[in-house]
């Protein structure tokens, strides 16, 4: 199994629009400044989580690149009808 957040798998990244994997990457940067302190304090006890979160930025932004480049389409909006019956 590939290390990373289980939330974070290839196909779940798939699913999300270019926004969410956005802000994903952003709570993602949040989580590493937070693991690296606690690095540089000595409290840091799962070691391991600062390897897995680099690789899902890692991810999100190799996923980003490649819609960029044509290479992965975005899934396509879902149609909301703003009818109510």
């Amino acid at each position: 199994m590939a290390i990373g957040t289980k939330g974070l798998a290839p196909a779940d990244l798939d699913a999300m629009t270019d926004e969410a994997l956005i802000g994903e990457a952003k709570k993602c940067k949040e989580e590493l400044f937070n693991l690296r302190f606690q690095a540089a304090t000595g409290q840091l006890e799962a070691n391991g989580r600062l390897k897995a979160i680099k690789r899902d930025i890692a991810r999100i932004y190799t996923l980003l690149r490649e819609r960029e480049l044509g290479i992965r389409t975005a899934p396509a909006p879902t149609a909301k009808s703003g009818k109510k019956k």
